[in-house]
């Protein structure tokens, strides 16, 4: 944890706190209006401090609630970023538990077209050899 008389970037923090993967994830979030500090959209330069409320927007427009409770600017072990922070979402409502239930069975999201993985990479040329013979 940090000195709390050191100001912290709200995208610095949502990375430290392990709420984004990576700090470019968390400042595109922002600049998306993904992330609302106190009921106010929030730009990546935004000073976090404890007590703010933030609100998170993630995927099939479910909502986020956390309530900063410690400041850090490195990173720290996983549990205890989950310490920089407490977590009061409410629960999904039936509606939303079931729409979220048939997201999850309808299996994982593709991969958009482009580049293929390594998986994909290691078929094609398998397939290639083959066709070559």
């Amino acid at each position: 944890m940090s000195d709390p008389s050191e100001p912290i970037r709200l995208d610095v923090w949502l990375d430290v706190s392990c709420l984004f993967p990576t700090r470019s994830e968390a400042q595109r979030a922002c600049k998306g209006g993904k992330v609302d500090v106190n009921g106010q959209s929030a730009k990546p330069n935004r000073v976090v401090k404890p007590g703010d409320i933030i609100e998170l927007t993630r995927a099939a427009g479910r909502r986020q609630r956390v309530v900063v409770k410690g400041l850090a600017d490195r990173h720290i072990p996983k549990a205890e970023a989950r310490a920089l922070y407490e977590d009061t979402t409410p629960p999904p409502s039936p509606e939303q538990q079931a729409l979220l239930d048939l997201l999850r069975l309808a299996g994982p999201s593709r991969r958009p077209l482009g580049t293929p993985d390594r998986r994909e990479r290691r078929r094609l040329r398998r397939e290639k050899e083959d066709g070559a013979r």
